[in-house]
């Protein structure tokens, strides 16, 4: 594993990979237990299948992605599917990190947390609802 340094370039996949591992290490066992066969993979930008299916207007749209069936909805009548991912999108995390100034460990553990979120069924409108301190009022 890449080891961290403080980033006056760009920092390269691996050190993304670094960075997400890093992240998933903080994240409660209770929840990290049910997401260990979650591939989590880093690369540049979403596949252009990505894109049109997501119908977004540029690369820089998408930070990251999981494909997969969440844990609500898998069934074990399901017929075996490829393996869970979680994508991390490095140039649109890179971009994001320099227009906002945000911490870029903290932007890749928020969106990681957000990629597992939608393993265990949250919708984008729930993981807002639960950051904001709105829980309750997060729809299905």
């Amino acid at each position: 594993m890449a080891s961290l340094r403080r980033f006056t370039t760009a920092p390269t996949l691996e050190e993304i990979e670094a960075i997400a591992a890093r992240a998933f290490d903080t994240i409660p066992e209770e929840l990290r237990r049910h997401v260990r066969n979650v591939l989590i993979r880093v690369e540049d930008f979403p596949d252009e299948e990505t894109e049109q299916e997501m119908g977004l207007e540029s690369p820089f749209d998408l930070l990251g992605l999981y494909r997969g069936v969440g844990l609500p909805f898998q069934s074990v009548s399901d017929l075996p599917r490829g393996p869970e991912m979680i994508y991390l999108y490095r140039r649109p995390l890179l971009d994001y990190w320099c227009e906002t100034g945000e911490d870029l460990t903290h932007l890749v553990r928020h969106v990681l947390i957000h990629e597992i979120g939608h393993h265990f069924g949250f919708s984008d409108a729930d993981m807002e609802a639960i950051e904001g301190g709105t829980a309750g009022e997060a729809g299905a």
